[in-house]
């Protein structure tokens, strides 16, 4: 008998779960195309085909969505970087893999970019307060540093790189090119997102990175 109560308990918990990652999907391109700012809760219920109550009740309000989106965002960059598996290469190829992924990732979601140029136009206020962010970085700079000692008992790597300092370089290297890629091109004359472009700026930062940390 008992089980018939908690059958349904499972149930409403998956519903629940379900609504959340539908409102979040929703909320997460309201806010990439139109920012913190002018994003608009009726827009996401429509997006999301769910009733706007609904998400003031599962997240009480527009700044706490946004909190959950960012923190959803970034759960999902850490979770493919760690599918990456880059204690288990050489240090060379973990680096190459991390700045391949990271530059493809970009490409990929353009909506982490927005996200992230609408946090920092909050001074990334939503961020500062996130436990749950903090605890997910701090094992892609805790395997990074690893990856760095390795090589560097190796003999491969140079010694006193910080992992904080390289993955702002990798991150900054394809974050803003990609950012500002219309007005790079205006000025230089140059489709810096066609094939051939991309190509050659992949296989530059592949070469900065790599150049750095590189023992002569």
């Amino acid at each position: 008998m008992p089980r018939v109560p908690a059958l349904a308990a499972d149930e409403r918990l998956r519903d629940a779960d379900r609504s959340q990652a539908t409102i979040l999907a929703a909320a997460r391109d309201e806010f990439a195309e139109h920012g913190l700012g002018g994003a608009r809760m009726d827009r996401m219920a429509e997006r999301a085909g769910l009733n706007k109550r609904l998400i003031y009740y599962y997240f009480e309000d527009k700044e706490k969505l946004f909190q959950a989106v960012l923190e959803q965002a970034y759960l999902d960059i850490r979770e493919q970087e760690r599918k990456l598996n880059l204690l288990e290469v050489a240090p060379t190829e973990a680096l190459r893999r991390l700045v391949e992924f990271t530059w493809r990732y970009y490409l990929d979601h353009p909506e982490f970019l927005t996200l992230l140029n609408s946090a920092n136009l909050h001074r990334a206020r939503h961020l500062e307060g996130s436990e749950r962010v903090r605890e997910m970085n701090s094992p892609l700079i805790a395997t990074l540093g690893e990856v760095l000692e390795r090589g560097r008992k190796e003999g491969t790597f140079r010694g006193g790189v910080d992992p904080v300092q390289l993955y702002v370089s990798i991150a900054g290297l394809s974050y803003f090119y990609l950012s500002n890629s219309h007005t790079l091109s205006a000025i230089f004359g140059r489709d810096l997102l066609s094939a051939k472009a991309r190509n050659e700026r992949l296989a530059h930062m592949c070469d900065v990175i790599l150049g750095y940390v590189l023992r002569d």
